[in-house]
């Protein structure tokens, strides 16, 4: 299924700082409300999902795959929401998109990726935007 991603939480990638300065983060401070030094959690419009360390330091994918744990919890908890999640980790963090999506394989239904994902979560996740 694919969902339009207008009314969406926009879940992006961060830092521990919360310097949102460049790509979606800075895109979440413009255009869906994330607060600058706020580098998890949700805010206004958006979900800040950390990928990097404080100060924009390397952090490992197992301490990335906690924050997506705690982020699905989230998700689950609050069905009545949709979030629009987009790659987080794979540019600026450094890691491949066949390591960072496996580990949204067991997202609620209320979660919508980018359909680059599509070879790594199951057949039943649903994708954002138009194509």
């Amino acid at each position: 299924m694919i969902k339009s991603a207008e009314n969406m939480i926009f879940v992006f990638g961060s830092n521990l700082s919360g310097y949102h300065g460049a790509g979606s983060a800075r895109a979440a401070v413009k255009e869906h409300g994330a607060i600058y030094g706020q580098g998890e959690g949700l805010q206004g419009n958006s979900y800040a999902l950390p990928t990097k360390g404080k100060n924009i330091t390397h952090m490992s994918l197992e301490r990335i795959a906690g924050y997506v744990k705690k982020f699905l919890q989230f998700a689950s908890e609050n069905p009545q929401l949709d979030f629009q999640v987009t790659c987080v980790g794979c540019l600026r963090a450094g890691y491949s998109h066949s390591e960072i999506a496996p580990l949204f394989k067991d997202a609620p239904s209320n979660c919508y990726f980018d359909t680059k994902w599509r070879p790594w979560l199951p057949e039943t996740a649903k994708y954002w935007g138009t194509y």
